[in-house]
C-alpha cells in the first residue's frame, strides 16, 4: 500500500479530480479506460477489503469501507461497478487454504491481480445454471454465468458452481477465453464501458489447487441476506453527486438519512432500505435533468448519464425482497 493518507480524502481526491471529470468519456468507451482502474491501485484501494499483512488497507471501520465505495461511485460509476468485484474475491481468499492464500492474496490487495465474480446465478430460482462434477482431485465447470463484469479488464473471476447436493464449489478461475470458457458481451444502456459478459463454462477443468471453498447453499443464502448494504453505497453515490450538481441541501439531507437507515437497517428490513436507496438515486437524477433542461439528455451532458446509472442500479444486485420493495414504493409513491 502507498504511503499512509486519509483514505476518504484520498478518495475524494480521486473522484473529484480524475473520475468525475472523465465519466462521461468513460460511458462512452468500448471499455472503461484502464488509467482509471490503475490510478485506484495505486491509491491502494484494490485492497480496500484486505488485511494489512497482505498489502490491503487493513480497515477496521466498515463504515469508512461503504463512505469510499460511495465517493468512487459518485465520480464514475463505471470505474467503480468493475473496482467493486474485486472486493469480493479478496475476502474469500483471507479465509482460503494457505497455499491459495499466499499465492494470490498480496497480488489482489496490491491490484498487481485484478478479480471479477461469476455467482449471480446462485440468485435465480430453479435448477442450477452452472453445475460442478468432481474431477480427479478437483473439478469441471459447466454452465453458465449470466452477469460477469470488467471482462478485459481482470485478470481471475472468483466463480460459484453448484455440486449434485446443492453445495457451492467456490474457485478461482482464469479469465481468459478459449474452447472452455466462452465471453458473450451483453450491451448495457448504462455502465456499458463496464464490459460486461455472459461467461459460458463447457467443461473447464478446475484443479484443486484453485478451489477456495466448498459452502453449504443455505449458509452463502443467509450471508447474502445480511450483504446487501455493501451495493446501496453505490445508489448513494449517483445520488451524491446529483445533491453536488444541484447544490441541494436539501438532497444531500436526504442522502444523509438514506444512508443512515441502510447502515442500522436488519437483514430483514434491508431490502427496504436498499428499493429506498434505488429511488432516491432515481429521483435525484430525474431532478438533475429537470433542472438542467433540454441540454440534460445531450450525451455530453452528466444529467442524462446520472439518469441512466439511477436506473441501472434499480437492477443491479437485486434480490427478490428488494425488487418487491421497490414495486410497492413504485406503485404507492412512498418516499423517504
Amino acid at each position: 500500500m502507498p504511503a499512509t493518507r486519509d483514505p476518504i480524502a484520498l478518495a475524494r481526491e480521486i473522484s473529484d479530480g480524475m473520475l468525475f471529470p472523465g465519466a462521461l468519456e468513460a460511458d462512452a468507451a468500448e471499455v472503461v479506460p484502464i488509467d482509471r482502474l490503475d490510478r485506484l491501485a495505486e491509491a491502494g484501494f484494490y485492497g480496500l477489503a484486505g488485511p494489512s499483512d497482505a498489502g490491503g488497507m487493513g480497515l477496521s471501520d466498515f463504515g469508512t469501507v461503504l463512505e469510499i465505495i460511495e465517493i468512487i461511485a459518485s465520480g464514475c460509476l463505471t470505474t467503480a461497478f468493475v473496482w467493486i468485484q474485486h472486493h469480493g474475491a479478496v475476502r474469500a481468499l483471507i479465509d482460503a487454504p494457505q497455499p491459495l492464500r499466499d499465492a494470490w492474496l498480496s497480488r489482489l490487495c496490491r491490484g498487481g491481480v485484478r478479480a471479477g465474480v461469476a455467482f449471480s446465478g446462485l440468485r435465480r430460482p430453479g435448477p442450477p445454471i452452472l453445475t460442478a462434477e468432481p474431477d480427479g482431485d478437483g473439478w469441471r465447470f459447466n454452465g453458465f454465468a449470466p452477469w460477469v463484469t470488467g471482462w478485459g479488464r481482470v485478470d481471475v473471476v472468483r466463480a460459484a458452481a453448484r455440486r449434485e447436493d446443492g453445495d457451492i464449489v467456490w474457485a478461482l478461475v482464469d479469465a481468459t477465453g478459449g474452447p472452455t470458457l466462452r465471453a458473450e458481451p451483453l450491451r448495457l444502456a448504462a455502465v456499458n464501458a463496464s464490459a460486461t459478459v455472459t461467461l459460458w463454462f463447457e467443461n473447464l477443468v478446475v484443479p484443486a489447487d484453485r478451489v477456495i471453498s466448498i459452502q453449504p447453499f443455505d449458509e452463502w443464502r443467509a450471508a447474502d441476506r445480511a450483504n446487501l448494504r455493501l451495493n446501496g453505497s453505490l445508489a448513494l453515490g449517483v445520488a451524491r453527486r446529483c445533491a453536488s450538481l444541484l447544490d441541494s441541501q436539501r438532497l444531500a439531507s436526504e442522502v444523509h438519512e438514506t444512508r443512515r437507515a441502510l447502515d442500522e437497517a436488519t437483514p430483514e428490513s434491508m431490502p427496504e432500505q436498499r428499493a429506498r436507496a434505488s429511488d432516491l438515486a432515481l429521483r435525484a437524477a430525474t431532478m438533475l435533468v429537470v433542472s438542467g433542461g433540454g441540454r440534460s439528455i445531450t450525451m455530453d451532458h452528466h444529467a442524462q448519464r446520472l439518469a441512466r446509472e439511477a436506473l441501472f442500479l434499480l437492477v443491479f444486485g437485486q434480490t427478490p425482497a428488494i425488487k418487491t420493495a421497490q414495486s410497492d414504493r413504485l406503485y404507492d409513491g412512498s418516499h423517504g
